[in-house]
């Protein structure tokens, strides 16, 4: 089944889902770690990687948005909060994988370091080259980082009590 049904999530929804959260999930530990090496070469080609997998994140998550636009949502069958507390998590999710590539885009950008998409092009500057607008852009990408991971943590909490203390389906839903 590739498309949605009122129950169940398709197999491009879920492939989509998971293969985006090994991506992002990937990214935030390569971006946790990779600030605190010392300048190196071993530092510019996590950095590089860690660009041009934001890019594909970036490119992903409009995909994703697409797909979702053209198909229904699975129903929810809980109580109206969680319902609501669903809904704004995963919107947020949505802001935050557009936002954070876009931020560390903008901050290469400020930086006068080019993106290159895995060598096959280079996309062009966001913004000029300007060290105050790289300062504030790295605090940005890095607090929309934290945010990231703290929503991933209540995202990942909320899906285990659902399948360990709820036991209801909303976590089968989202599995192959």
């Amino acid at each position: 089944m590739l498309k949605n049904t009122s129950t169940q999530y398709g197999s491009i929804a879920i492939s989509l889902h998971w293969i985006m959260a090994i991506l992002i999930i990937g990214l935030l530990i390569l971006g946790l770690y990779m600030t605190n090496l010392p300048i190196g070469l071993l530092k510019l080609k996590l950095y590089g990687w860690h660009k041009e997998y934001g890019l594909l994140v970036l490119a992903l998550v409009i995909i994703r948005l697409m797909w979702r636009f053209i198909n229904i949502t699975p129903m929810l069958s809980l109580p109206s909060w969680e319902i609501i507390a669903a809904r704004c998590t995963h919107w947020s999710f949505y802001l935050l994988m557009f936002a954070l590539p876009v931020s560390g885009w903008m901050l290469s950008s400020a930086a006068g370091l080019p993106i290159s998409f895995f060598g096959l092009f280079t996309l062009p500057d966001l913004v000029s080259a300007n060290e105050n607008l790289r300062m504030t852009m790295q605090l940005i990408h890095m607090w929309l980082a934290y945010a990231m991971i703290a929503l991933l943590c209540l995202h990942i909490a909320a899906s285990l009590k659902h399948h360990f203390i709820n036991k209801d389906d909303i976590l089968r839903r989202m599995l192959p």
